[in-house]
């Protein structure tokens, strides 16, 4: 059987190969990771490999703003389960946008999943970086053919590039990364509210409560499927 190419799982160019495994204990140092987070490293991580460094001198792109290198994290983990809050520690520890590769299972079993944050400096202060909610592909087959990496005119542009593939909505005409982002975030908000208006009218008993629930749950989904276009 021939396996389908995915969007977001990219061959990056061989001279940006970096293959350098980072030590945990220097993750820990540069996020100032605590004892839960060490014990998520350990339960879960088996180790983090920077795989590729995408930047001016490895790929002939020019830095922009914000974006001066991409660094692409091979994380390779010892079960399915990889709490958010790891990836949120290995990008506190690096002043660059990441692009994860989550690894697991060897052989025919081996899976890959992609996921990644829209990391920006903040406005306030060029010296933090603000981040939005991780978003990922579903696990596919680690032989998955890969695609060529999308054509850019900066890497400000690659990473906007990058990181539409894993969004779970397409942009609006001339909508910029950053609001798309936001309304992504919004979407996903709303479809909570949705559940738990939908939970509420299953478990109510009153006529004049379902009816009130009713109207409030048409309202959430019009305002969810406007928000989805």
């Amino acid at each position: 059987m021939t396996l389908q190419t995915h969007p977001a799982l990219v061959r990056y160019p061989q001279q940006a190969e970096f293959g350098r495994t980072l030590p945990k204990n220097k993750i820990y140092e540069r996020s100032g990771a605590g004892t839960r987070l060490k014990e998520l490293f350990v339960a879960q991580v088996d180790r983090v490999v920077w795989q590729y460094k995408l930047a001016p001198e490895t790929i002939n792109l020019p830095a922009k703003a914000g974006v001066a290198e991409i660094q692409v994290f091979a994380v390779h983990l010892k079960t399915l389960e990889l709490h958010h809050d790891v990836l949120r520690c290995i990008d506190g520890a690096v002043q660059f946008p990441v692009i994860f590769e989550l690894a697991h299972g060897s052989g025919a079993d081996a899976r890959t999943q992609v996921v990644a944050a829209f990391k920006r400096p903040s406005d306030a202060d060029a010296g933090r970086w603000v981040m939005s909610d991780y978003f990922s592909t579903g696990w596919v087959p680690a032989s998955c053919p890969r695609v060529a990496m999308p054509l850019a005119l900066d890497l400000a542009g690659l990473h906007e590039h990058l990181l539409h593939r894993l969004l779970p909505l397409a942009a609006r005409a001339q909508e910029p990364l950053a609001d798309l982002v936001r309304r992504v975030e919004v979407v996903a908000a709303k479809r909570r509210e949705v559940e738990k208006a939908e939970g509420r009218l299953a478990k109510e008993k009153q006529f004049n409560r379902k009816v009130e629930i009713n109207a409030t749950l048409r309202q959430l989904k019009t305002e969810l499927e406007q928000l989805s276009r």
